[in-house]
Order: C-alpha cells, then sequence, then structure tokens
C-alpha cells in the first residue's frame, strides 16, 4: 500500500527541495478544511467498505491548488485499495486507457487529472467502464470489424478540473459523488501552515503564520510554496525561527504584497489600465500582453483578483475596477467609453 501511494504522489513537486508528498495528509482526519465535503465523503467511505464494494465514482471540481490530488488520495488510503493516476492529455488513444483498466486491481481508486480535457473517444469509452466495468473494443477492420466487451474489476473513478462547465454532461451524470472544493479561510491556512512546519521540523511565530495565510491566496499549495521560502530566509538570515520580520523581509523579496499580489498579479492589472484604458479586454489579448497561457491566467490569476475586487469579468471582456487603480496608485481617468470610472 505504501509504494502504490508514493506512486500516486509521484505525479506533482518532484523537483523541491521538500516534496509536497511529506506535506500532504494520508487520511481525512490529517485533511484541513473543507470540513462539510469531508464528513460526506467519511460516510460514503465507511458504506462501501461495509458493504465491501468499490467506492461510487468520484468528481471533484475546484481551483488549483485546494488539494483535488491529495483527497484522491486520501480515498485510496481510507479504503486499503490501491490507486492510479493518470491525466486526461496522457491518455491520447483508447488502447492508453485499455491498458491502464485492464491492469488494475478490484476496488482500485483510478483518478484522472484534468478530466475536462478527455479527448471524445477516450471519453466515450470511459462511459462503458464506468457503468458496467466493461471495455468496448473493436477487432479487425471494414466489414469484418466485430466488437467485444473486455471485463474489468470493480473501480472507482475519480475526476478531476479545474472547469467543470467544460465537461460533458453525460460524463458528469455518471458519477455518483461530487464534490466542490472552496477557497481555504485564514483559520484553516494557518492550522495547514502550523501542520506543515511541524513536518519540516522548523519553528514559526503565531503572527508570522498569521500574514503566510493572509497572502496564500486561499490555497494550501500556495501557503506550503511560501512557507518553504521562509524557511529558506529564516535559516540564512535568521536563527532558524520563522519571525514576523522574516515573513515580511521574504515576502519583499519575493515581491509578493500583504493581499497575496504577486508581481504577475500586478502586471495583469496594470496591462488593462495602461494598454486598454481600464478595459474591457478580451482574455486571450491579455494573456498575450502579459506572456502568458490562456488557461492560467484564467485558472490561477483572475479568480484570485476577481474575489479580492480587482478585475470584473464582463459580457465584453475583462475590466480593471476602482480597487484596482487605488493599489497600482495609478488616477482613475474615463477612457473613450467610460469604462474606467464605472466599475
Amino acid at each position: 500500500m505504501v509504494d502504490d501511494m508514493e506512486s500516486f504522489y509521484s505525479m506533482e513537486a518532484k523537483t523541491d527541495d521538500v516534496k509536497d508528498t511529506a506535506l500532504r495528509p494520508l487520511t481525512l482526519r490529517d485533511f484541513q478544511g473543507q470540513d462539510k465535503l469531508k464528513d460526506n465523503l467519511e460516510i460514503f467511505i465507511k458504506a462501501a467498505k461495509s458493504r465491501k464494494e468499490a467506492l461510487d465514482h468520484v468528481f471533484i471540481s475546484g481551483p488549483p491548488g485546494l488539494g483535488k490530488t491529495t483527497l484522491a488520495g486520501i480515498m485510496a488510503n481510507e479504503l486499503g485499495v490501491e490507486a492510479r493516476v493518470t491525466a486526461a492529455p496522457a491518455l491520447d488513444k483508447p488502447k492508453d486507457l485499455a491498458g491502464l483498466l485492464t491492469t488494475i486491481q478490484p476496488g482500485t481508486v483510478f483518478f484522472i487529472d484534468e478530466i475536462h480535457r478527455l479527448k471524445p473517444a477516450i471519453e466515450e469509452m470511459l462511459y462503458v467502464a464506468m457503468e458496467d466495468y466493461e471495455l468496448d473494443w473493436i477487432i479487425g477492420q471494414g466489414p469484418s470489424a466485430r466488437t467485444i466487451r473486455i471485463p474489468v474489476p470493480p473501480f472507482t473513478l475519480v475526476g478531476a478540473t479545474t472547469k467543470p462547465g467544460k465537461v460533458s454532461s453525460p460524463m458528469y451524470t455518471r458519477f455518483g459523488i461530487t464534490l466542490k472544493m472552496d477557497y481555504y479561510d485564514k483559520r484553516e491556512l494557518i492550522d495547514i501552515l502550523n501542520r506543515s512546519s511541524d513536518i519540516l521540523k522548523i519553528d514559526i511565530h503565531e503572527e508570522a503564520a498569521d500574514l503566510l495565510a493572509k497572502c496564500s491566496r486561499g490555497t494550501p499549495r500556495v501557503a506550503n510554496r511560501l512557507l518553504r521560502r521562509m524557511r529558506d530566509f529564516a535559516q540564512v538570515n535568521g536563527d532558524g525561527i520563522i519571525t514576523k520580520a522574516i515573513v515580511v523581509n521574504g515576502l519583499n523579496r519575493l515581491g509578493i504584497d500583504d493581499k497575496g499580489l504577486e508581481r504577475h498579479d500586478r502586471d495583469i492589472l496594470r496591462a488593462i489600465i495602461e494598454k486598454y484604458n481600464g478595459g474591457p479586454v478580451g482574455a486571450e489579448t491579455l494573456a498575450i500582453s502579459v506572456s502568458e497561457g490562456i488557461d492560467t491566467l484564467e485558472d490561477f490569476y483572475e479568480p484570485y483578483l476577481i474575489r479580492q475586487g480587482f478585475l470584473k469579468r464582463t459580457s465584453r471582456g475583462r475590466v480593471a475596477t476602482l480597487r484596482a487603480y487605488e493599489l497600482l496608485k495609478i488616477d482613475v481617468k474615463d477612457n473613450d467609453e467610460g469604462q474606467g470610472i464605472l466599475f
């Protein structure tokens, strides 16, 4: 089981000095936040175990970095089954999916990340596998071609996505359990930081944890990344303890302000204001202007800017709000269409 979990977690963050695998919880009890989601999931897992059945298929949606992959690993660990992991772009042909599903053990948690990017042929193949635990396979070509069904062991498909709206309705309705992950509040992030600091064996002051939580964009992945960097500053520029002074200095060096905005966030807002008179501007045009991929812009940067009130999406494009002007200390001027002051 340990080997399976290590294989499951090896998909992400292999190059950092402390891998995310060391910080990820393996049980629901250790998983911080998302309390209502955890309570329901615990019941579903216990019920499946008591019936000695595979857990129903699970659909997890939410912004990047909230713990979708971690939660899938916890399901496998709590159920005591193996975990298989892949990402939708890696499934290029039906034989890729068939090769994975025909070699799994009964009850396996089969995790597909970014499931909204599945190719139609793979998705249609999954329909039968999810409902009947069989794979449709075509043998031969032309008039002699015939379809056979290959049985696969009962398994739990866990599909994760940052864009639930792009998942087709036939696929979505085949999931028996749907989980939506929300951003974390400051108290939950402080708990995560304290747990991670214990694992990393480094002391962190309460005020330092509070400031880091405030700047973590409501995202555990960001909180743990900042914690590791503050550990570096504490070890080189301090006495090994993460204090508020260390955090303030470290955030300044990293270009992160007290609202959690990074340099690229400010570049996005500045581009809208200075290049496009405050907006509206289309996502593709904006992405090119700041040399960023449109998926990263829409999935990582925009949600936080919108939640913090710096950016607004309209039917015509992105518009910088009055708060964005104040943040960048830019005078508000009406553009040709009056958008600058209206928003």
